[in-house]
């Protein structure tokens, strides 16, 4: 883990591979954590705004996939110490949040509701729809089991089309059989 007594907070200039970060900007202010995970996110997003950085950006600069960073981000997935570290460092907060990124995330922080968020709706209305034919398909094509979703990849992307620009979601997860025991 992260210790805080071998960082003098003067990281010079933070340079990664597309940007180059001073070192005279505040980091944010961190809060009591003895609440809530949500208040992290709502840390980290703030800090990316402020710092006017894309997913696809702060992952260059750290490492792995804008779908790894925004899941990192939102709470969903942890860091090795030295990911942690340089995400800190990226985002101008302060570096004992790298002890916080690196402990195993309580995952799937959707309410049990049906979400009110649109496009999360989407997703849901798209499991409500197509969920069955998924499941059939990949039983008929793999046998009786499920995708993991800890082994799994994700992707995110644009697609032109005359109609309209169409989004692209790839969810490339392992087959786990059940088993006989």
């Amino acid at each position: 883990m992260y210790n805080a007594s071998h960082d003098s907070y003067n990281y010079g200039h933070i340079n990664g591979p597309h940007h180059t970060y001073p070192t005279h900007q505040k980091t944010h202010p961190i809060p009591m954590f003895n609440s809530t995970r949500e208040e992290l996110t709502n840390l980290l997003l703030a800090a990316k705004e402020s710092q006017q950085l894309s997913f696809d950006q702060i992952a260059q600069d750290v490492g792995g996939s804008k779908e790894w960073i925004a899941a990192v981000l939102l709470g969903q997935q942890s860091m090795n110490a030295d990911d942690a570290i340089r995400l800190t460092q990226v985002l101008h907060v302060d570096p004992y949040i790298a002890n916080l990124l690196q402990r195993p995330p309580i995952r799937g922080s959707l309410d049990q509701t049906v979400p009110t968020d649109t496009l999360i709706y989407r997703f849901y209305e798209i499991m409500q729809v197509y969920g069955t034919t998924f499941k059939a398909l990949i039983n008929e094509m793999f046998g009786d089991g499920i995708m993991s979703s800890v082994n799994l990849e994700i992707g995110v992307d644009k697609k032109p089309d005359p109609e309209g620009e169409r989004v692209v979601i790839t969810l490339d997860g392992k087959f786990l059989p059940y088993e006989k025991w």
